[in-house]
């Protein structure tokens, strides 16, 4: 696949409407940015780039680079923490630790000063979290979930912990390590976010993009993730990521099996079946997407919350309450919540539930996904939520507002909630869309020696149109003169 500043890029497939029945065609474009804005890059599949365009493309991609290599910012905080409290500065505008000899070039800028050493063990608060929806918005966890998740990963016996996009979880971890609190868990952060290069070594922060599996700081990067994951034969280790709740899970689940196949690497052939454990921390709404690419996983009732974030707070109520939820491929009767937030054991579900989830005798399970206590539809054969009633038209629950006869969710092409458009068994290709498609691959000359002096471009005939719209224009020159 091309590259864009962001890595390689991805292959989407674009549908137009009124033309679901088609295959569609495919492009790619970046795996990171959902917006042109942020990252332009654009690409038909079977487009052919010349050699010069190419050149100027990776020219492109190498200045979007950060301005220093990971390298040299360690060298640079080396040189900061050295500096007494007075000289120490942060520019907020380029959000850079500044040196005595850089404060010229900032001095139209927003900086702060006497940054104390504490300050930088805890970057996430120095730094302006990222705020772009559609592409990489940073919202950090509150200190009660990495707390819960903290202790939970020290219960089940883990020493180290691989944070993808989970900045105050590792920051948390690194700082209970230089502590010397017991036991000691280590941690290595790999976020797409270049900034936290200026504060931790090339052991303990990556540059990596989890949409599409890439190291930024090439093979050294990817053998610093592979020797952490392969520390002690494998043991002992879990993957903790909080990834864009607005990015697609399939790319997202192929770069954790990927992970997960780094991982294996150091197993034991007896031990080859096993799966890397993991915390992946998505809306519940996601639950179907994410099982339907890791069906071993479950989702546990515990919600996080964030502290950036206006709606997903911990203690509210009804539909205010964070929807955000930890996926994990452990056992869920192992993960204990705390009780003194509600969670209770379920003996028949065997995990821990919250308070308002109770056990449905006729499904057999606790039912609740958002929180709020459910109800059993009889006709449905399944529990929905308490704001939902069942439609005859629509034959099934849905709110009482909705207008019947739209597809919610599901194919596009024959309306079934059971696969997507990509799925669909009526979905064929027609002759007349193969024919087009072969005909778009061909130059227009090409084009014009098949099919005869009849076939003509609309190049072509603007061309003649042109010409005799000149020869009009001479004629009756011509004759005004002789008049």
């Amino acid at each position: 696949a091309p590259k864009c500043p962001h890595g390689p890029t991805l292959l989407f497939t674009k549908i137009c409407r009124g033309e679901e029945h088609e295959p569609g065609r495919r492009f790619y474009a970046c795996s990171a940015c959902r917006d042109r804005k942020d990252c332009n890059f654009f690409q038909w599949e079977e487009e052919k780039v010349s050699e010069c365009r190419h050149l100027a493309r990776e020219e492109y991609n190498k200045s979007r680079m950060p301005p220093f290599t990971h390298a040299e910012y360690r060298r640079r905080c080396h040189q900061y923490r050295e500096l007494p409290l007075h000289k120490r500065k942060f520019c907020q505008d380029c959000q850079l630790l500044l040196l005595p000899s850089e404060w010229d070039v900032h001095c139209g800028h927003h900086v702060c000063g006497d940054i104390a050493l504490t300050a930088l063990r805890r970057p996430s608060q120095l730094l302006h979290p990222l705020k772009n929806k559609k592409s990489n918005a940073q919202y950090l966890f509150a200190d009660r979930t990495c707390q819960f998740l903290l202790e939970v990963i020290i219960r089940l016996g883990f020493r180290r912990v691989l944070c993808v996009g989970t900045p105050r979880l590792h920051e948390l971890i690194v700082s209970r390590a230089s502590e010397g609190k017991e036991p000691c868990v280590r941690s290595l952060l790999l976020d797409i976010d270049f900034r936290y290069s200026q504060f931790y070594s090339e052991d303990e922060f990556v540059h990596y993009n989890m949409f599409n599996h890439y190291f930024f700081g090439g093979e050294a990067a990817r053998e610093v993730c592979a020797t952490f994951l392969h520390q002690n034969s494998g043991q002992e280790v879990i993957i903790v990521t909080d990834p864009p709740f607005g990015g697609l899970v399939e790319p997202l689940a192929y770069s954790f099996k990927k992970m997960s196949a780094m991982w294996k690497q150091s197993l034991q052939p007896e031990m080859q079946r096993s799966e890397l454990p993991m915390f992946w921390i998505f809306p519940y709404f996601f639950e179907p997407r994410i099982l339907q690419c890791f069906p071993e996983f479950c989702m546990l009732d515990y919600q996080v919350d964030y502290d950036n974030h206006a709606l997903y707070k911990h203690g509210k109520m009804g539909r205010k309450q964070s929807p955000v939820r930890i996926f994990t491929n452990l056992p869920p009767k192992e993960i204990i919540l705390p009780a003194e937030e509600g969670y209770r054991f379920c003996l028949l579900c065997e995990r821990y539930v919250s308070s308002e989830n109770r056990h449905c005798e006729i499904c057999n399970s606790c039912t609740s996904k958002d929180g709020r206590r459910w109800r059993h539809c009889s006709i449905c054969r399944k529990c929905v939520k308490p704001s939902w009633i069942h439609c005859d038209s629509c034959n099934r629950c849905i709110l009482k507002s909705h207008s019947c006869g739209k597809t919610a969710s599901g194919c596009f092409v024959c309306g079934s909630a059971d696969h997507k458009r990509r799925e669909c068994p009526e979905l064929h290709v027609s002759k007349k869309t193969k024919r087009v498609k072969q005909s778009c691959k061909k130059k227009p000359t090409q084009m014009a020696k098949e099919k005869g002096p009849i076939f003509k471009t609309k190049a072509a005939i603007r061309k003649k149109m042109k010409r005799k719209k000149q020869l009009l224009t001479s004629y009756r020159k011509r004759r005004k003169e002789k008049a």
